[in-house]
């Protein structure tokens, strides 16, 4: 089933090429087609092998991740349409392929101040702060600044960027050692019981769990990870479960 989609997913891009390549020929000002194409282009070359010989296999044309990735900065800067997007793809591709986390920041950055009511930039920016920059305390402040800006409803959907900020500020604090102060975050989460962002009251009891771990509380840091575990249930994409069962066993309990 996978394996055909694979396929169909290969055969929709060479046909989404050849209309932007054509569209080009129609009318060559139209450079937002430039970011289809370099998407094409970037990933047909920096896919995994196995990938490679599927194209291959289906005689789909060549990537050049230079070269794509040159022609999405050309739709970038001259296209009328694709700005936004280009600039949150372009973000991805400098975080898992480039390896340059600071232009990644930077596009995230612009994004944020040119649409200050998507939260979804302003976790991003966290998130690159914490997993790429190791910089508990700058992620800690982007989380804390979303907070605020939900609870004055400054951002879309705040309630949902309230409770994602709170999982991130609660992360953070335990890590700076105000594991008290990310008690009391993780508890108005489960209290809350919230339906978005997915997951929320779950990671909230297992993030709970390992605070509590961390301040010597291990009889109730287990009943924590039991708790996640029970509401995760057998629908457990984010694999909560799984690492809750693993610091259990850590525990001995």
């Amino acid at each position: 089933m996978l394996r055909g989609a694979r396929l169909a997913a290969a055969r929709d891009g060479k046909r989404i090429k050849n209309a932007l390549e054509r569209a080009l020929v129609l009318d060559p000002g139209l450079t937002d087609a430039y970011f289809g194409i370099g998407l094409y282009h970037y990933y047909a070359d920096v896919a995994p092998r196995a990938l490679k010989m599927l194209r291959w296999l289906l005689l789909l044309p060549g990537g050049d991740r230079v070269e794509g990735l040159a022609e999405m900065l050309r739709a970038r800067d001259t296209g009328q349409l694709v700005r936004s997007e280009a600039d949150y793809q372009l973000h991805l591709i400098y975080l898992w392929y480039e390896k340059d986390p600071e232009r990644a920041v930077q596009l995230i950055d612009e994004l944020r101040a040119r649409h200050p009511l998507n939260p979804h930039f302003w976790q991003a920016a966290a998130e690159i702060e914490d997993v790429y920059f190791h910089d508990v305390e700058a992620s800690l402040r982007t989380w804390q600044a979303l907070f605020e800006a939900a609870q004055q409803r400054r951002v879309a959907e705040a309630t949902m960027a309230e409770v994602a900020a709170r999982l991130g500020m609660a992360l953070q604090l335990d890590r700076l050692s105000q594991s008290e102060a990310a008690v009391e975050h993780l508890c108005v989460v489960i209290a809350a019981q919230p339906a978005a962002p997915f997951g929320a009251s779950v990671r909230a009891h297992f993030q709970l769990g390992q605070v509590l771990e961390h301040l010597g509380r291990e009889t109730e840091a287990a009943a924590a990870y039991r708790t996640a575990i029970a509401e995760a249930g057998r629908n457990d994409p984010l694999r909560i479960a799984v690492e809750a069962r693993l610091s259990l066993r850590a525990l001995n309990r």
